[in-house]
């Protein structure tokens, strides 16, 4: 089990495979008497099953709920017992079960984890029950402006059959479709110990961290599934917009975006940078200073640089009043446009980088944080010492640099805009302003 250890400036988290292909992380970390576990698995929805979005979601919502040594009652009462409150979370790569819990409870409480990754038996009665559960979650995101908002800008960004522009969710008619079957063949196929990373953080040695897990995993093996390769997002053909009509509401919420690139592209740094002064930087950039400072329209404004394994998208948000719907894209557009023609300054480029650079610390307080960064940095190949090569790719970005991003990019001619909300007759559509990047 070979075992490499970062230096000890920063982080210093040492890293291991098992016989069985996991992989486990472990930064001992003395603040406080606690630990935190989390439990990674490439196994996110994009690998449903053609026609069966959802099986991954439902698989993370049932996987507590018993296996062949625990009943879901007693894993419960354990859990509960020792004050750990388990989460499972699946996104369209991965599914975490994490949890914290007291250093001297760490033994027992890393078993329960892995016991709950590893010998699922998903009850029929838990499924039919979290499947309900679901679909009263998808219909409460049809009945919420930002989140019909969010769906339908991803729908055009990437179309629906897209990893990306499908719900992870699944869909109400998809989830009346999968069965028990369905879970335990996901299960065998994709939460394996060759798609696992094991983080553990906290006041504990790394030897016993190695020493248990081993332990835990022993006798678990499985082939390791063939990837699934993300196909590009479809190139923007022009302006897009669809409307959302949602009577009764009372706030009008808006999407606008644009697909960027990849987390590994070399451009990644230089976008980072590009969108935190547009929609990030103090309270939320160029974007809130003029919506919602100066013209007082929106209730919250911003944007989101989410790239992923494949190109990830850059999304604006905006919360209105439905009168000023016209005049918050109107403003956005301003705001990308004028961006995409000038790039940022040399002064907004400087403040945007100390700021980034000083955040690195502040996403490092906790456990949890800690392990949520080292499991990223394993999936993306960062390497162990990444907190300290952070500042340094910031520091090379070129003015540039930078404003090449925004050129290539924040074409409002481009762009997609969702808007939902209640009366449709505010939505007249919005022609963008010239497009200054072509």
């Amino acid at each position: 089990m070979p075992v490499t250890t970062a230096l000890a400036r920063g982080l210093s988290p040492a890293r291991a495979v098992l016989d069985n292909g996991a992989v486990v992380l472990v930064q001992e970390a003395s603040a406080i008497p606690a630990v935190t576990v989390m439990a990674t698995f490439v196994a996110g929805s994009l690998y449903d099953p053609p026609g069966l979005p959802g099986v991954a979601y439902l698989t993370g919502r049932v996987l507590d709920r018993g296996t062949e040594r625990r009943s879901g009652e007693i894993i419960a009462e354990a859990l509960d017992d020792r004050g750990v409150s388990l989460k499972v979370s699946t996104t369209r790569h991965t599914m975490s079960l994490s949890c914290t819990c007291l250093t001297e409870d760490f033994d027992q409480v890393l078993a329960i984890v892995l016991d709950v990754a590893r010998r699922p038996i998903f009850p029929e009665a838990e499924i039919a029950k979290r499947r309900a559960e679901i679909i009263t979650a998808l219909r409460q995101d049809e009945d919420n402006p930002a989140a019909a908002a969010g769906h339908a800008l991803l729908e055009m960004l990437y179309g629906p059959d897209h990893p990306y522009g499908r719900r992870t969710k699944g869909t109400i008619p998809s989830l009346d479709q999968i069965g028990q079957a369905d879970l335990v063949a996901f299960h065998s196929s994709r939460i394996v110990p060759r798609t696992l990373t094991l983080v553990v953080v906290g006041d504990l040695a790394g030897s016993q961290a190695f020493e248990r897990a081993a332990r835990e995993l022993e006798g678990w093996d499985g082939v390791l599934p063939a990837d699934v390769v993300v196909p590009p997002p479809p190139s923007p053909q022009g302006r897009r917009e669809r409307v959302v009509s949602m009577p009764g509401k009372s706030q009008t919420d808006i999407a606008y975006g644009f697909t960027t690139v990849r987390r590994l592209d070399p451009r990644y740094y230089g976008y980072w940078l590009m969108n935190n002064v547009l929609g990030q930087f103090g309270l939320g950039g160029r974007l809130a200073d003029n919506i919602r400072e100066r013209q007082g329209m929106a209730y919250y404004a911003f944007s989101a640089f989410d790239p992923d394994v494949a190109e990830g998208p850059l999304i604006v948000r905006a919360g209105v009043d439905p009168a000023n719907v016209r005049r918050a894209v109107q403003a956005i557009d301003h705001e990308v446009g004028r961006l995409c023609a000038e790039g940022p300054t040399a002064q907004e480029l400087e403040e945007s980088r100390r700021y980034l650079i000083g955040s690195v610390a502040r996403m490092l307080e906790t456990n949890q944080s800690i392990a949520a960064f080292l499991q990223s940095v394993e999936q993306f190949g960062l390497g162990l010492d990444y907190d300290r090569q952070i500042a340094d790719h910031l520091e090379k970005v070129s003015l540039d640099e930078a404003r090449a991003a925004a050129a290539e990019v924040l074409h409002p001619a481009r762009a997609a805009v969702a808007i939902a909300g209640p009366t449709p007759s505010a939505f007249d559509p919005v022609p963008p302003p010239l497009d200054a990047g072509r």
